[in-house]
């Protein structure tokens, strides 16, 4: 099985600047007559798919988009080598900072939203990570 991750943007140049910059990630390919962007640097491709704000999220629902801050429960973690310099470099790229970086016995965790409005987090793992409380 192959994964894709595909995440709706208002501006597909920002959000390739923030994937890029903020992110690391890469642009690899546009497809689609310039409408999707193919980014790399992750272990699965993400593409930034460009789609006005207020068109219809789907055929069979009212739901239109937003790109203000919404809460879905899928986002996307990053694991990052160092927390500090990862939360910096997103931030100076558009993101926003919703919690503050936290201990747990896996790692430390930053939540934050890129400026889309989706939810993303960074992690930087302490010895086996979640490995750590593996229970089988």
């Amino acid at each position: 099985m192959e994964l894709l991750i595909n995440i709706d943007v208002d501006d597909l140049e920002r959000g390739i600047g923030f994937y890029e910059t903020g992110l690391g990630m890469r642009l690899a390919r546009t497809l689609f007559d310039g409408t999707v962007a193919e980014m790399h640097g992750a272990c699965a491709p993400v593409f930034l798919l460009a789609k006005p704000p207020g068109t219809f999220a789907t055929t069979r629902s009212d739901s239109r988009r937003d790109y203000a801050r919404h809460w879905t429960p899928v986002h996307l973690d990053f694991v990052v080598e160092s927390l500090e310099p990862a939360i910096e470099r997103a931030l100076g790229a558009g993101a926003e900072l919703e919690d503050w970086p936290r201990d747990f016995d896996w790692g430390r965790q930053a939540m934050l939203s890129d400026p889309f409005g989706h939810g993303l987090c960074f992690i930087e793992w302490k010895g086996d990570g979640y490995g750590a409380n593996a229970e089988r």
